[in-house]
């Protein structure tokens, strides 16, 4: 599982969003994206539908993840 607390493109605040991480700036939780490529979207769609989001932290988001589930398989 990832340390959000080190990922630039997004943030968490206790009061907002029930405390989930959400991307900087927005409201739209992290776990969305998750969701929305789950079920099939592309991160084209995914933009389009939450037009808050920008494309680098949707990126940086995933990049994050993927470094995070290397660091697990090498331990």
């Amino acid at each position: 599982m990832a340390n959000w607390d080190s990922c630039p493109a997004v943030e968490r605040h206790p009061r907002r969003v029930s405390g989930a991480w959400v991307f900087k700036g927005t409201r739209v939780p992290v776990a969305a994206l998750f969701e929305n490529l789950k079920a099939g979207a592309s991160i084209d769609e995914f933009l389009e539908w939450f037009q808050g989001v920008e494309r680098w932290k949707v990126e940086t988001v995933l990049d994050h993840e993927l470094r995070a589930l290397r660091e697990v398989a090498t331990r």
